[in-house]
Parts: C-alpha cells; sequence; structure tokens
C-alpha cells in the first residue's frame, strides 16, 4: 500500500486516515508493561515495525493502533477448544494482551473525534494463553488440554513464534486522549458474552 499508494495517501485531503498495526512492533520485553513510547523493530515482526514507521512518516494527522491478540466471533479460544486445537504450553511468566474485535472498532470511532496519533488499543488484562485455555474449558465443561512443552507441543513455526515474545501492552493513552474504554476489560467478558451469543 506504501508503495503502491503512499504519495497519493499522502497528498489526499482525506479527514481521517488510519492504520492498524501490531503490538508486536515491540518485540520481546520479558513479560514487561509497553506503551507507545517504547522502542519499535526489535522483534520478529521487523516488516510489520517498518510498516507502522512508514505509515507514521506518511502524514502529520495519522492515527496508528497497535494491536495484540484479536478475537472475536469465530476466533477466539472458545472456537480453539471446540475443535482440539487449543494448547497449554508449559512457559512460566508468559504474558499475552489481547482484544476484541468491537473494542478496536469502538477505538476507531472514537479517534474520528480525538488526537491523531499511536495509540495501543488492548484490554485491561493481559495474561498468559494458558489461563484463558483453562477458563475456556470451565465454560464449556470441558478437560483443558495437557501441559505441553514447546517440543511437546508440536507447533507450526509461526505458531512457536508467538511464544518467543513476552509482553504486557499498556492502554492508558488511548484511554486519556481518545475518552476509550474497552467494553470487555478482560477474556473472561469477552468469551461469557461470545459463548451466549453461540
Amino acid at each position: 500500500m506504501l508503495t503502491r499508494y503512499g504519495a497519493d495517501i499522502a497528498a489526499s485531503n482525506a479527514r481521517w486516515i488510519g492504520y492498524l498495526s501490531s503490538s508486536g512492533v515491540y518485540g520481546d520485553v520479558g513479560g514487561a508493561w509497553v506503551d507507545e513510547s517504547a522502542p519499535v523493530g526489535t522483534g520478529r515482526r521487523s516488516a510489520r515495525a517498518e510498516a507502522d514507521l512508514g505509515w507514521q512518516a506518511l502524514r502529520s494527522d495519522m492515527c496508528i493502533f497497535r494491536l495484540p491478540g484479536i478475537y472475536g466471533p469465530g476466533r477466539s479460544a472458545l472456537d480453539r477448544v471446540r475443535e482440539g486445537k487449543a494448547h497449554r504450553i508449559d512457559l512460566p511468566g508468559q504474558i499475552f494482551s489481547r482484544i476484541h474485535v468491537e473494542d478496536i472498532v469502538s477505538a476507531i470511532l472514537a479517534s474520528f473525534e480525538g488526537p491523531t496519533g499511536v495509540y495501543n488499543i488492548a484490554d485491561d488484562a493481559p495474561c498468559s494463553q494458558n489461563d484463558v485455555i483453562d477458563y475456556t474449558c470451565r465454560l464449556l465443561g470441558l478437560m483443558p488440554p495437557p501441559l505441553l512443552s514447546l517440543q511437546e507441543a508440536n507447533l507450526s513455526t509461526q505458531a512457536r513464534a508467538f511464544y518467543a515474545e513476552n509482553r504486557r501492552v499498556a492502554n492508558g493513552k488511548a484511554k486519556r486522549l481518545l475518552d476509550w474504554r474497552p467494553l470487555y476489560r478482560d477474556y473472561k467478558e469477552g468469551l461469557v458474552t461470545l459463548l451466549a451469543e453461540t
């Protein structure tokens, strides 16, 4: 997009332009919190970091949304557990952030009336993927899958890379400047709602 249409976008008189980026641009920080001031480009998502920075450089009035793991209807731990594709990996201290798709939409809508800039859009409760899978199994009345090492889980290269990074994504800037709050403050609220809708 930037290569082919960047010049046109930069010259346009659009009232709003946004880019959905990834919190993966922050790389591995050993489970620490990251806000929008954290350095980018040190993780496995180097192409995503380059795109993030490229969109920022394109115009001064861009909105960049850095998103962690996205879940929602048809794309959640409920689906993975039901399909037998959920894993519990024995990595103590491994933490991830996530966001419900409806909360991404509400953040974008909030940005129409707010200041431009870079925003982390995540829920309020980073936690381990194992916690999410355990809770999902309880909701569905199923036994959780066994706790496996990375080697035992026989994950794809892409899935394995997911576990190579560890961070908590702070959402305070979006709350302060966009007056945005996640409707689903944690994965439990999101999963209960998704289950009720199926």
